[in-house]
């Protein structure tokens, strides 16, 4: 039996004064299977990014990683 393919998301703002929860409900309701979320710069290396490392290191062949905007996961 062939494994289905599945969406991860990632969602992230920059500071704790802000909230995911948007971002999260948007990449929910496009089918993510679990969404990896976190309150960090981009300005942070995204090696220093626990849970992106996290969303990343969830990925198997045929994945998709998605993400609510672009600038979600850098500039």
């Amino acid at each position: 039996m062939e494994r289905q393919s599945k969406s991860i998301g990632y969602a992230r703002c920059s500071t704790n004064q802000q909230s995911t929860d948007a971002q999260v409900a948007a990449l929910k309701e496009e089918g993510c299977v679990v969404v990896f979320e976190e309150s960090i710069s981009t300005r942070t290396n995204e090696k220093d990014r626990p849970q992106l490392q996290a969303a990343l290191a969830a990925l198997e062949e045929g994945d998709e990683l998605v993400i609510a905007k672009l600038d979600r996961l850098g500039r």
